[in-house]
């Protein structure tokens, strides 16, 4: 069996000798929480990191999440098992979470210049 290994990784989410999984999950409720996300990822597996995507001003959940687990036959049992399951009142989608696409113009820092003081 060949192995693959992370050069770079996330500090709190190493696991030697294969790629972790990360994972997308969508729909969520307002009331959800990472602990609640952990118990559900955590019955196919070892889940590394859960990363609640709150507002930046507000600190109110957006709506989303990323999941990382251990291994990559863990994390597609629990896609396939929870994709269209419900979680508090509403049903989520679950899928494997892409890399986010580079901006064609460069840093993307440019659209950030909005948020500058100017003065």
């Amino acid at each position: 069996m060949q192995s693959q290994y992370c050069f770079w990784v996330s500090p709190l989410a190493i696991v030697w000798g294969e790629i972790m999984q990360n994972i997308f999950v969508d729909n969520l409720a307002v009331d959800t929480s990472e602990q609640m996300l952990r118990a559900a990822f955590e019955a196919f597996g070892q889940v590394l990191t859960v990363k609640l995507v709150r507002d930046r001003d507000t600190g109110v959940p957006r709506g989303f999440a990323f999941v990382e687990m251990g291994s990559d036959a863990e994390a597609q049992a629990a896609i396939g098992a929870l994709n269209g399951s419900t979680m508090v009142g509403q049903v989520v989608r679950v899928n494997e979470a892409r890399p986010k696409p580079k901006d064609s113009k460069g840093t993307g820092l440019e659209m950030r210049r909005h948020r500058e003081h100017r003065y």
